[in-house]
């Protein structure tokens, strides 16, 4: 048997798990589904609770920040039942997509039931409010934590890794874009105020049969999401898990402690973007430039996706994300400065535009990115924890968006909007004071990713090849002793 293990040692140049087209189109259909009900809820669903249910502003934000003190035992807690749990025939991770989807996409359509047509009860509006959303942040670490980790066992090989986070950029911004690009039209009533001047009204009822929608794509997209992908790298039959180890490990790694920090300014900021539908309601009194701004920033995205992975191997991770988030940071520092008045919505769009090109370098590699700080991790300390990592990461994303639509809340709330703006559209002082927010915060955020990316994140591109080299071959050792084992 030495002798097999000898003859079935890898060149440097092989790798049995490499993977085509058909595995990144199954992985790219999964997180379609994930931001399908993602980008619904944490796009219009603080909308949904100011302006349908008219729950003041700050209750809301003290919603969302309950629910992600929750989420600090929810997410560790989904890690440890997912490391622990033994392999089954459709593997270790990806049976969770094929369980959890259905009621993942219930819980989604629950959160826009508007239970403010029964009572008029803000008490029972908001305690409505905390079991279902709470129940859908639950639900979807259960199916995102296992999701994420699947990307570690489809494959080991690097160009497959970058594969499938491009792969996964593109899915995501399929079910990214279709809220942001369809709701707008569909969810907002125009009224006009009796004074030859139109506004836009959240409209209750098409809220909640967009969740319908979005609810039932995401489950058509997860069960094909299942069904046309594979686990080829082993995992452990019998997993012995130190939890205590493996946090311990996180800790000490420099790696994972900025991926861990980037993490949380990554989600925060795509999250508070989502205040933006306030800022083209009541500044440029025009929600239909929620489109025009998905649009722009997705579009870059779209345009970069055929040549990165082609940029990856030339130059590596860190240091495209470096290149990119430069442009994002200094766009977003120029639109604050600019400030771009009503009439000038071009300007906003335009610098979207640079913010989405330089972010699609850190978008298109981010999965690619959590893969390697997993295997770094591997590689250092010999402990096997994908799912336990990308429970921390899920984690600290959530803490970017606790911070997003906390602070984002209250600083509308400083501003001046009530619920009286539901119905109003631009008014001088208060909507001023929305540009202001909307624009110092994204340059703040990605000035800080730069920063990260540039200065702190040490995997370069060169320091990973070794740690792909190792991961391989215990990867096809831990093969060769399953196969001694069933014999």
């Amino acid at each position: 048997m030495s002798n097999e293990k000898e003859a079935r040692t890898l060149p440097e140049s092989a790798n049995p798990n490499k993977i085509g087209i058909k595995e990144g189109i199954g992985y790219m259909l999964g997180d379609a589904g994930n931001l399908f009900v993602l980008t619904y809820v944490s796009s219009f669903l603080k909308v949904f609770y100011t302006d349908v249910l008219k729950i003041n502003a700050g209750k809301v934000a003290n919603l969302f920040l309950f629910t992600r003190l929750w989420d600090a035992v929810n997410d560790p807690m989904w890690g440890a039942i997912v490391a622990k749990r033994k392999p089954s025939a459709g593997g270790k991770f990806r049976p969770y997509v094929k369980w959890v989807a259905i009621p993942l996409a219930v819980s989604e359509l629950l959160c826009f039931f508007n239970v403010g047509a029964f009572t008029q009860s803000t008490g029972v509006m908001l305690a409505f409010a905390y079991v279902t959303y709470i129940a859908f942040g639950m639900l979807y670490t259960g199916m995102n934590v296992p999701f994420g980790s699947l990307a570690s066992v489809i494959t080991d090989d690097p160009d497959g890794r970058t594969l499938l986070s491009t792969f996964r950029t593109i899915g995501g911004g399929i079910g990214g874009a279709a809220p942001l690009l369809v709701a707008p039209f569909l969810i907002y009533t125009k009224v006009d105020d009796g004074n030859g001047l139109t506004h836009n009204e959240a409209n209750g009822s098409a809220m909640f049969f967009f969740a319908a929608a979005m609810a039932a794509l995401a489950v058509i997209f997860y069960l094909s999401c299942y069904k046309t992908t594979k686990e080829r790298v082993p995992s452990d039959p019998s997993p012995k898990v130190s939890m205590k180890d493996t946090y311990l490990g996180m800790l000490k790694s420099k790696p994972f402690r900025v991926l861990a920090v980037t993490g949380i300014l990554i989600s925060g900021q795509l999250q508070f973007a989502s205040l933006n539908q306030y800022l083209y309601k009541n500044y440029f009194c025009n929600t239909n430039l929620s489109v025009v701004g998905t649009i722009a920033q997705y579009l870059p995205m779209a345009l970069m996706i055929p040549f990165v992975p082609k940029l990856v191997k030339k130059f590596g991770k860190k240091e495209l994300s470096g290149f990119g988030s430069f442009f994002s940071a200094a766009a977003a520092v120029a639109t604050f400065l600019i400030k771009p008045s009503p009439d000038q919505s071009f300007i906003y769009i335009a610098l979207l535009f640079v913010i989405g090109f330089g972010y699609s370098f850190v978008s298109i590699t981010n999965w690619a990115v959590v893969a390697d700080v997993i295997d770094y991790q591997e590689y250092t300390t010999h402990i096997k924890s994908e799912s336990a990592i990308y429970a921390v990461y899920t984690f600290c994303r959530k803490l970017g968006q606790t911070a997003a639509d906390y602070g984002g809340l209250k600083l509308l709330s400083a501003v001046g909007y009530t619920d009286a703006m539901a119905n109003a559209g631009f008014v001088t002082g208060v909507s001023e004071g929305i540009l202001k927010v909307c624009t110092a915060i994204p340059a703040v955020t990605y000035t800080l990713i730069f920063v990260l990316y540039q200065f702190a994140y040490p995997l370069t591109k060169k320091r990973l090849e070794p740690v792909y080299e190792y991961v391989r071959q215990t990867n096809l050792s831990n093969e060769l002793n399953n196969e001694e084992k069933e014999k």
